[in-house]
């Protein structure tokens, strides 16, 4: 079982780096393997694309694949699967062509007008999360097919030992690393099996050591490693410190509640500022014990003193301890970063997002560092108590509201532009 898809996209990069294959192309399979993409071509040090297929499901089984398509026309179509679901040939062009209309919006989406990456005459590595049908993975060689790829390496950390066997008939070469006795689902594989949005990929796509044809030895962190905060008492939490080369600061994430360091959504704003030049720190505030309780989530004080303790720990490191020092906080998380800033003139800038900053209480007076309250406009609850915790803050405050946001900021391009204020914030005021 791999923790995440970043841990098995780490662990298939290593598998691939054995094969010594030459100057390959990292294709992705979105949403899933974009995670494990990004690992892959940082390990191999190859650039990296995504490749638009999609899944049909059967008319009262979604989940039961009967057909996949892809870009460039590409249409899969499993006749045993269309004949028990009782599918008809003008009943899958009816499914193909609403299906369609989102592999075109994906394309446009992901890609952001730029043409995909030539595969033609290149070996091409495609990556996914895991192989239960195989059907999208068989979709995407008939595309790279297509594309006159010279050869195709299916690369998937898990999958079931019957889609291995038969997509071996397809690819040139298949690297499954783990293929249990028994495979019930891809994300039974996993301990964390997040749904990706849209904003997550894109941002994944756009951060310096995956943005496409540009993953290379410029282009990857100076620093990435995986570091060990003190608790307080006698434990440790994990977190994960990315600085890329000429870094203009660290920004020290903080969770909320019910989330960790591999919270996509902060993860997909960690990828964005990493971009435009800023280190990040991205930690657990709670074990997982703590996490399943209540009062241990809503003890901002304790979470407070945590941060604090990751902040000294950043000040103490030859490599990242002379930049400034933010901090991006979420939800209860940002309660905690307001009450960790409060009189500590070492940070310099405050970040939240759709934060509930009405829980710092008596710290929001103490706050010195510039403050961006970033709210969503449909989050009616959140946004009343920033605007009332903004009246008892005396340091330079601005609230920035994003039209029909929730408080996930899951609608298309909502999470963008969290990361585009945030990445300007800090732009501004960590210095």
């Amino acid at each position: 079982m791999f923790h995440d898809r970043r841990d098995a996209g780490r662990h298939l990069g290593r598998a691939l780096a054995d094969l010594g294959l030459a100057a390959p192309v990292v294709i992705a399979l979105p949403r899933g393997g974009v995670p494990v993409a990004v690992e892959v071509a940082r390990a191999l040090r190859a650039p990296l694309d995504v490749l638009i297929v999609r899944k049909i499901g059967a008319p009262m089984n979604p989940e039961f694949a009967i057909c996949a398509i892809g870009e460039g026309g590409v249409r899969i179509v499993h006749r045993d699967a269309c004949d028990a679901a009782g599918v008809t040939a003008s009943d899958l062009d009816a499914l193909d062509q609403h299906e369609r209309h989102e592999v075109d919006r994906r394309i446009a989406r992901y890609r952001q007008g730029r043409p995909m990456l030539p595969v033609r005459g290149r070996t091409v590595i495609l990556v996914d999360d895991g192989l239960a049908t195989g059907a999208t993975a068989a979709a995407g060689i008939a595309v790279l097919r297509q594309l006159q790829a010279a050869r195709i390496v299916l690369a998937v950390p898990t999958g079931s030992s019957e889609a291995v066997r038969e997509l071996s008939k397809e690819a040139d070469s298949v690297v499954c690393l783990e293929q249990p006795t028994w495979f019930g689902s891809v994300g039974a594989q996993y301990e964390v099996f997040d749904q990706l949005d849209d904003a997550e990929v894109v941002a994944m796509l756009s951060s310096p050591r995956s943005a496409p044809g540009e993953v290379g030895t410029e282009a990857c962190p100076e620093l990435d490693e995986e570091v060990r905060i003190p608790d307080g008492g006698t434990g440790w939490l994990p977190g994960r410190l990315v600085v890329p080369a000429g870094a203009r600061g660290v920004v020290v994430f903080a969770h909320g509640s019910g989330s960790s360091r591999l919270s996509p959504r902060n993860q997909a704003v960690a990828h964005s500022l990493h971009r435009a030049g800023f280190g990040t720190l991205l930690l657990d505030l709670l074990t997982d014990e703590e996490s399943r309780d209540r009062r241990s989530v809503f003890d901002i004080a304790a979470l407070g003193a945590r941060l604090a303790r990751a902040r000294g720990l950043l000040a103490q490191r030859a490599d990242a301890g002379g930049l400034p020092v933010g901090y991006f906080g979420a939800s209860t998380g940002a309660a905690a970063a307001l009450v960790a800033a409060a009189g500590d003139r070492t940070i310099k800038a405050i970040v939240s997002r759709g934060g509930r900053v009405d829980l710092a209480g008596e710290s929001l007076a103490r706050v010195g560092a510039p403050t961006l309250l970033i709210v969503g406009g449909l989050d009616d609850l959140v946004l009343d108590l920033n605007r009332l915790a903004m009246g008892q803050m005396r340091c330079d405050t601005a609230l920035e509201i994003v039209p029909g946001a929730t408080h996930l900021f899951e609608e298309p391009g909502a999470l963008e532009r969290v990361s585009e204020l945030a990445a300007g914030w800090f732009a501004q005021h960590l210095r």
